[in-house]
């Protein structure tokens, strides 16, 4: 495996509850995929569970050094053992494997990212 690089964010629960408020689904849709929206609404904690997300996917865009990535290329979801899982849309991220964790508490979520390039 090559490694590319690493990113890591922290993101403020609150900024993301205050767009949602401000911008509602229009900031959902720009950068948040259908899967993504669907599986935040089933948990207790949305808001934290958006921020993860959110942070995950600006440590990604750090990680992979891929200025032309937008926010809707990245999907952000977990496999059957729950752990966090990168998937990229739109034909992007063919060559490189992205490893992700994310952790979140009441006010904060972090997300760090690995990416390497396939063999």
């Amino acid at each position: 495996m090559m490694f590319i690089g690493t990113g890591v964010d922290i993101t403020e629960v609150r900024r993301i509850r205050t767009a949602v408020e401000k911008w509602g689904d229009d900031f959902l849709r720009r950068v948040f995929t259908n899967s993504e929206l669907k599986n935040a609404k089933t948990k207790n904690s949305f808001y934290q569970h958006l921020a993860g997300r959110f942070a995950a996917k600006e440590a990604v865009f750090k990680a992979a050094g891929d200025n032309s990535l937008s926010w809707r290329d990245i999907q952000i979801n977990n496999d059957r053992a729950g752990k966090p899982v990168c998937q990229f849309l739109n034909g992007r991220g063919r060559y490189i494997n992205v490893y992700i964790s994310i952790s979140h508490v009441k006010t904060y979520a972090v997300a760090s990212a690995v990416v390497t390039k396939k063999a």
